[in-house]
């Protein structure tokens, strides 16, 4: 089995020993792909400590054999989970693990019915533990997404003029990186102008952009399957000194954040150390969502960055530093940089200009 499939094995089943489980159903779909390299759309995995068997269907069967060769491949008419209980009871798995967080309850009915008298025990998080923390290769390719991203939102400034719809604008960001390669956007994409930028995940509207509104863009892009995530604000023409004061404060915040992110420390304290920007300025209620989370084969991964979150940061932990200010009514500003965990302080995948000033276009 080649590298680094082997490896991210080897560590699996340490912790499937850790959890006293003799065998794991994957079902999860990034999950498999990080595992096996298979990025089908139906599927599972079943890792037992000496092999692992793909399931899925007919569909996936040339699919499997050029993405996971070194995989056996097990087809599977219907009732998939079902399939890998079976297998796994004749394989003589007494503790069969599975993910609660990836897995309906029919599929779990399933897994119990094939599984017979074995026990079924939830084990969440073995490979999100092990996505968080990224490889060399898996940084190069979300900075190269994070490229695409970039070049997208250069396109897109000259189009911020009064007349041009968010849905244009939207649908403008998402072509270009299509276009230059990436396989799609990582999400979709916010364009939120006016007083709709104080919606924090804004759906793009046909409203018009008009002189003094404030735009938030937030954009990325899915190459190889490796996401990125960038969020920039502007305003149309001329801007209010409220809305520059804000950008200031979360400008400010952004950079307190990105200070804080150091191996050892707990992502709690990297959200505080933005927080406590906002909040002394005067603004602490109108900034309610945690600072950052990962990136990876998902846009939102492990680690996260948020008030109550304890986890440790760690070299390799590749997350986004994205303070904002909402204002109901009013508008909202939103900055947001893409940065991997190094020792000496991060590096910034995120190549798109950052101003210190709330920029007019």
């Amino acid at each position: 089995m080649t590298s680094p499939t082997a490896a991210r094995l080897a560590r699996l089943r340490e912790r499937m020993q850790s959890a006293a489980v003799d065998a794991l159903v994957v079902s999860a779909r990034n999950n498999i792909r990080y595992l096996s390299g298979f990025s089908g759309s139906s599927g599972a995995l079943l890792v037992t400590p000496h092999e692992v068997l793909l399931f899925s269907d007919f569909r996936y069967r040339i699919q499997a054999a050029e993405q996971a060769p070194d995989f056996e491949f097990v087809e599977v008419q219907r009732h998939l989970m079902k399939a890998v209980g079976e297998r796994a009871r004749a394989d003589g798995a007494r503790a069969l693990g599975y993910d609660p967080a990836n897995l309906t309850c029919e599929g779990r009915d399933e897994l119990s019915a094939g599984a017979g008298d074995g026990d079924l025990r939830p084990c969440a998080g073995l490979v999100e533990e092990l996505r968080a923390l990224k490889s060399a290769d898996e940084v190069e390719q979300i900075r190269a997404a994070a490229a695409l991203a970039d070049s997208a939102l250069e396109r897109l400034i000259p189009m911020l003029r009064p007349g041009a719809t968010e849905r244009s604008l939207a649908v403008e960001a998402e072509f270009a990186m299509r276009r230059m390669g990436a396989d799609a956007a990582a999400f979709d994409v916010i364009v939120a102008s006016g007083p709709r930028a104080a919606l924090p995940h804004a759906e793009p509207t046909d409203r018009e952009l008009e002189v003094g509104d404030v735009v938030v863009i937030d954009i990325g892009a899915k190459r190889h399957g490796y996401c990125s995530d960038m969020t920039r604000t502007f305003v149309v023409g001329r801007a209010s000194q409220q809305m520059r004061e804000v950008y200031s404060i979360v400008y400010r915040a952004q950079a307190a954040g990105v200070a804080a992110l150091a191996p050892g420390v707990a992502c709690a304290d990297v959200d505080a150390a933005a927080r406590a920007i906002i909040a002394d300025a005067g603004y602490g209620e109108a900034f309610g969502h945690g600072l950052g989370h990962g990136v990876g084969l998902d846009v939102h991964e492990a680690p996260r960055l948020g008030r109550e979150e304890e986890t440790k940061l760690a070299v390799g932990h590749v997350v986004t530093v994205e303070p904002g200010v909402y204002l109901a009514g009013v508008g909202g500003v939103r900055l947001e940089n893409l940065l991997v965990v190094r020792e000496g302080g991060p590096e910034t995948l995120t190549s798109s200009p950052l101003p210190a000033e709330l920029p007019i276009v």
